[in-house]
């Protein structure tokens, strides 16, 4: 297991250029005295999420009878769904989550699904049962992708305005394109373990 291979894919996954708007968005309604604490709040949450994901992943699995394969497939999926929204984006409202509620943001949708979503939630359970008694290495870069992410999501609104509108919209494609070829790869595994077992 490469630590700075899954730090790069953590982050990817985690994609907190792409949602830098949709943060941007829900925190504007809220005042702007709060704004700072609800972030931390939800950044800490998300982070949560993903060790208990990490640590109690292989034991859900197992729980649901699931296979490695099936979860990699899955995962794979999910992410590739994720990528095309990235590249092709909704021009429906609501983006890429949907429609939110009204009000402070409590864990969704900022820490639920925009940080620890399903396709980071999988590919973590995914890496922890690929790689057993790794635990200490992969806790470390998931603290390294969230640390990263949540460093650019605390800076969203100087970001925004250093890198426009054009910038952001160009970064977050490439990003999905990377995510594109991540899935594919991922789904190519779990067809392969599949299939030689």
């Amino acid at each position: 297991m490469d630590i700075y291979s899954t730090v790069i894919l953590l982050f990817l996954i985690m994609d907190p250029l792409g949602n830098m708007p949709v943060f941007i968005s829900i925190l504007k309604s809220v005042p702007e005295e709060r704004r700072f604490k609800v972030l931390i709040r939800e950044l800490l949450i998300a982070l949560l999420i993903l060790l208990l994901f990490l640590f109690a992943g292989k034991y859900l699995l197992l729980s649901l009878n699931l296979k490695q394969e099936s979860v990699s497939i899955a995962g794979a999926i999910i992410l590739f769904i994720i990528a095309i929204r990235m590249i092709f984006p909704s021009s429906r409202g609501g983006g890429i989550m949907g429609s939110t509620p009204e009000g402070e943001p409590f864990i969704v949708p900022l820490a639920i699904p925009l940080i620890a979503g399903p396709s980071i939630l999988a590919a973590l359970m995914l890496v922890s049962s690929q790689n057993p008694g790794h635990q200490l290495d992969l806790s470390l870069a998931v603290f390294i992708a969230w640390a990263i992410s949540a460093a650019i999501l605390m800076c969203s609104g100087k970001l925004m305005k250093l890198l426009g509108g054009r910038g952001i919209f160009a970064i977050e494609r490439l990003m999905g394109m990377v995510l594109v070829m991540l899935s594919v790869q991922m789904f190519m595994d779990g067809i392969a373990k599949y299939l030689t077992h």
